[in-house]
Formats: C-alpha cells, structure tokens, sequence
C-alpha cells in the first residue's frame, strides 16, 4: 500500500513539473461550470459505500503520516539534543589534572566518586590515594602489631562472598554515622555492581575496617583504666576497637593473672600510640641503649607486679648517683656500672620513686614485693618527651 502510494505520489510530481513548465492554454468558457459539477458530482459520490469505504481507508492511512514524521522528528531532535548536551566529563580531564583532584578529596569524596562509573571506582580504590588518608588518621595508632593482625584477619576467613556482604554491611554503618556517602545505600543491593569492587586486602578495605569499628586491632594506652591512681604514667599494650558515634575507643586489657579481661570504654585519640618497637606484652625487651645512659635522658621502662602479669611501659629519668653532687662539669655517673632511675611522679620517701639497674648485667631485676623491671628504651625524640608531660599528674603520687 505504502508502495503504491509512494509511486502515485512521484508520477505526479513530474506530471506537475511538466505542466509548470511549459505555458498554459487559456481555460474554455465552459470551465468556469466545471467547479459546480465537481461539487456535484463529490456531493453524490458521498451517498454510495463504496466511496465511504475508499474514503475512511484514505483518511486512515493519510492520519498515519504525521504520527510516523512526528516520531521520526522527535527521534531526530532527540539525538541532537544528545549530540548537544554532550559535554566534557571529569574523565576527559588529563590524567595529572584528574590525580590531583582525587588526592585532594576526603575519605567521603572518594567513596562518592567510587560509585560513579567502573574507571573513577578503579581510580578511587587505588592504594596509594588511601595510605595518605591512613596515614593522616590512623598513623598515630597503627603500627606493625596492627598491621600483622589485619593480614591474619584477612587470613583467617570463610570466604570471598562472606567478605564482601561484611564489607557492604560495614559500609551501610558508615553512612548511618553520619558520613555522606549517598551512594552506599544504593549501590549495595545493585546487581549490576561488580561483587570485587573493593579488594578485601585494599588500603581503602582495611581503612573501613577500621573507620566503622569492626576491626580490633593491638595498640598502647596512656594511664590505662581511665587514669588510675595505680597506672598514672605508664602506657600498657590493649586491643582496640574504635566507636565513630563518639570518636573514642573501646580497649580489651590482657588479664592480669587471675583477673578477667579489663575492659575501658572512651578512650581518646590523644591516650593511643602504636608500639614504638616489636615487643609483646609478656616478652623482655633486650635493651640496647644502656650504654648510651647519661643522668637527665628520659627512658621508658618495662614493669609488672609478678611473673604472671604483662608488662607495661612506665616513665622515668636518669638520675645521679648518691656519691655524685649533680654537677655537670665533675659528674662521672655514666661511668659507672649501675644506673640510677627516677620517677619523680612519686614523692621522695615512696618505695616507687627510686630503682637501680646495672649496666651491663640487666635483664629482670625485681621481687615479688617491688614487682620487677624489665627492659629500657631511650626517649630520643622530643615529641614522645612531650607526651608524658603533657599526661603529668596534678598530684604527687603516695
């Protein structure tokens, strides 16, 4: 039908070119009449079927045209509009530009960002974007114990499929404590989503591991069990679980012989340090500095009550000996065998203020009733001085 009508159509197109061309005759006087006898003539046409039938078929198929050159006017102005709005993304940028942009955005941001498209969530999953952010956050508290213990973590579970569903929970937590990442929420039951998007042994993983608290992780307290009379200046080894509803920490303390687990909730940031060196809690540490000892260092030294408790790491100074007056010109202490340590948070006559290790024999030295004084380390920078200043108690210890 369409066929047909296509070749009526272009016979009458030339038809009417030729008739265009060429003059025409003048019209005969009866031509005038011709008018009413085509109004008369469509006027009974109209009472026969046949034509109705002709007519309605006709109209059918005229009302048809337009709706088809209306879809293909749309369709049309549809891809250029397309070929219009076409304007530059953030991937269009050059790849430096594009760096730049990512290191500069917070934790937030790149999670955002990882769940525009597959190539921005490769770039914003990348490890070198997120150690900086692991670094400025968590580089005061983590240190190698935590970091072998996240390896092992990793290590020791189910499975791949098992991992990621614990991830997408972990991540619904971090949207509900207040993070704005919008993406989170629909992006975890999207189908279409790879299920490897995060690698379970990324930086990125593992920073919210610890970002949403469902990682415990080896660490050391300052003045634990919320400054206690009996730790005031030490910093002993805990496990540690981060609480982001109010930015403090939970700390799980080994037992002390026949003591259950102690456990401190609100522990701040500014109590927490990563172990200065890889020694656990129940080892001796093989001092290294005894030598180097001159009255007025400051030192850290291990400590515990009995043999069944861990150590922990108490503060001190080397002192003078009882022979020596405290001159700097004429002291020869540090030429002597035995080293004297003091803990001036103690008032004079304590039992607790003054001990004495040798030089070149020490490894525990202790009693029952004293308890017993492990390993030393030198405090050689003024930022770790600074610290246990700054936790100085207002009183003097008894």
């Amino acid at each position: 039908m369409l066929l047909y009508f296509f070749l009526t159509c272009i016979s009458f197109i030339f038809f009417l070119r030729s008739l265009l061309l060429k003059p025409l005759p003048p019209l005969p006087p009866w031509a005038g009449e011709m008018r009413f006898l085509s109004h008369w003539l469509w006027k009974e046409l109209s009472f026969l079927p046949t034509y109705k039938v002709i007519k309605n078929s006709f109209c059918t198929y005229i009302s048809s045209i337009p709706s088809n050159i209306s879809f293909e006017k749309k369709h049309l102005s549809k891809v250029e509009n397309v070929e219009e709005s076409d304007a530059m993304s953030v991937l269009d940028l050059p790849e430096l530009a594009l760096e730049c942009i990512l290191e500069s955005l917070p934790p937030d941001a790149l999670c955002s960002m990882a769940g525009v498209c597959r190539s921005l969530r490769e770039r914003c999953i990348s490890d070198h974007l997120w150690e900086k952010h692991m670094k400025r956050k968590w580089g005061k508290a983590i240190g190698q114990a935590a970091y072998r213990e996240w390896q092992w973590h990793l290590a020791s579970r189910a499975g791949a499929g098992n991992l990621n569903q614990n991830n997408q929970r972990s991540l619904i937590r971090l949207f509900s404590f207040g993070w704005s990442l919008s993406w989170i929420r629909s992006k975890v039951h999207d189908k279409n989503m790879p299920r490897n998007s995060l690698p379970v042994d990324s930086i990125m993983a593992w920073y919210l591991a610890l970002e949403t608290g469902r990682f415990w992780f080896p660490a050391q307290v300052y003045n634990r069990e919320n400054g206690h009379v009996g730790f005031m200046l030490s910093c002993y080894d805990a496990e540690l679980c981060y609480d982001p509803r109010s930015d403090t920490f939970q700390a799980r303390y080994p037992p002390h012989g026949r003591r259950a687990i102690a456990l401190e909730n609100g522990v701040e940031w500014e109590r927490l340090r990563a172990p200065p060196i890889d020694t656990p809690p129940h080892n001796l540490h093989v001092s290294d500095c005894l030598n180097e000892l001159f009255p007025g260092d400051h030192i850290e030294i291990q400590w515990r009550k009995n043999k069944d408790f861990p150590y922990g790491w108490w503060y001190g100074v080397v002192g003078h000996l009882e022979t020596c007056d405290g001159n700097d010109i004429h002291c020869r202490c540090h030429y002597s065998d035995t080293v004297v340590l003091e803990f001036n948070q103690y008032n004079p006559g304590s039992r607790w203020r003054l001990a004495s290790i040798n030089r070149k024999e020490h490894r525990e030295e202790g009693n029952e009733i004293d308890g017993f004084y492990g390993g030393i380390r030198k405090l050689r920078f003024d930022e770790e001085i600074l610290m246990w200043k700054q936790l100085w108690p207002t009183d003097i210890l008894e």
